[in-house]
């Protein structure tokens, strides 16, 4: 009985790098600026009535900087909205970006 062996130049690799799980300050980010558009008010005048920087509001809403908890309030009650909603609107992002990933890697296979 003979036996071959295969030798190859690269090693087969049938799946891709996983998609990173997204951040919540990205989710954070983009639930507070699709909350702000709801609203119809300019990043300026958000900063006005949170007492918050417009850079520092925008380095959030881009997903750039963290969002303390006190900080998140303020700028949820300037919106007139309550931290939890935001919240929630958040962790749906990412649930929807997760199960996104997840049915990717199922077609894949």
């Amino acid at each position: 009985m003979m036996k071959y062996t295969a030798v190859l130049e690269k090693p087969v690799t049938s799946r891709k790098a996983p998609m990173p799980e997204p951040l919540l300050r990205e989710a954070l980010g983009a639930a507070l600026r699709a909350f702000r558009a709801d609203k119809g008010i300019t990043l300026r005048e958000l900063a006005e009535a949170s007492r918050v920087s417009p850079g520092y509001l925008s380095e959030l809403e881009r997903g750039r900087k963290e969002v303390s908890s006190e900080l998140l309030a303020s700028v949820c009650h300037a919106l007139g909205t309550t931290v939890s909603d935001v919240l929630i609107e958040a962790a749906g992002s990412m649930a929807v970006r997760s199960a996104e990933a997840d049915l990717a890697r199922v077609a894949r296979v």
